[in-house]
């Protein structure tokens, strides 16, 4: 006797999947969404340094001397490791020489041969922001380039430059030389009017050494002999305004006041009475 119960056909009725005790109490799950395939990697770029051994030469104005032209290529490939962004740019060498010095051929005749720095400048602006070759999966280039003189130019220009560079140190050193007069000028100026209205600085300055007495002996002597003479200026102005009878005046009241302050600074009061 068949124990599972079976249709008149003979096939069998399917029999109810078993269900776990949590599946009562929660439910069965929804079925999970698929996890979409990951994004590739962004291509991997590397990038390589190329320095130039030789320079390459393109005529300054005249055509009698060239300058020297120095490139520095950055190369950056996608999709390729260092090794062959190296060995393809190495290949590429001639080629991407050819490219810098047709852009920079007709710029440097434009340049007297002594101009290199200003050439430079120049085209290294020409040269910023563009990049060969336009297809991206190629290996692409910068430049940048140094620009050196002829070396014919380069012996004319280092006497030139010998001499300003002389002359320039001359001119800082006397620059030099003039403030350290003006300040110990000052500087002397400031103690001989403080040492002159003291009595005592005659034989003060004596014990600072026989050269500074003597100097200091001969400012006070012609100080003193030029102030007499200036006195009896001041004073025959002033009476020859009063003899003119002009009468008192902001002018006559000036020279009169200048009269007197010099008088009361160097002990002349009494003399001029």
């Amino acid at each position: 006797m068949n124990p599972h119960p079976s249709t008149t056909s003979g096939a069998q009725i399917p029999v109810p999947q078993r269900r776990h005790w949590w599946q009562s109490m929660f439910g069965t799950p929804a079925p999970l969404a698929p996890v979409p395939p990951l994004p590739p990697p962004p291509p991997v770029t590397v990038s390589f340094r190329q320095d130039v051994g030789h320079p390459l030469l393109v005529p300054a104005k005249g055509d009698a001397f060239d300058f020297r032209v120095h490139p520095v290529y950055l190369w950056t490939g996608r999709r390729m490791t260092f090794d062959e962004l190296k060995f393809r740019a190495e290949r590429y060498l001639d080629w991407a020489g050819g490219i810098v010095r047709e852009r920079i051929v007709d710029v440097s005749r434009e340049f007297e041969p002594h101009r290199a720095h200003e050439l430079e400048r120049v085209l290294n602006e020409r040269l910023a922001g563009q990049r060969w070759p336009a297809n991206e999966s190629l290996p692409q280039f910068t430049a940048h380039v140094r620009v050196s003189p002829d070396e014919r130019v380069r012996d004319r220009l280092r006497p030139y430059w010998e001499e300003r560079i002389r002359l320039e140190c001359d001119h800082e050193l006397q620059k030099i030389r003039a403030r350290h007069v003006d300040d110990l000028t000052r500087r002397w100026c400031a103690v001989l009017q403080a040492l002159e209205a003291d009595p005592v600085t005659a034989h003060a300055a004596r014990l600072t050494g026989e050269q500074f007495a003597d100097v200091f002996r001969r400012y006070v002597d012609e100080r003193r002999g030029t102030v007499p003479e200036l006195v009896t200026l001041l004073r025959e102005a002033v009476r020859g305004h009063h003899d003119l009878n002009l009468g008192p005046s902001e002018y006559t009241e000036a020279w009169d006041v200048a009269l007197r302050t010099y008088q009361r600074q160097h002990g002349l009061a009494e003399r001029a009475g």
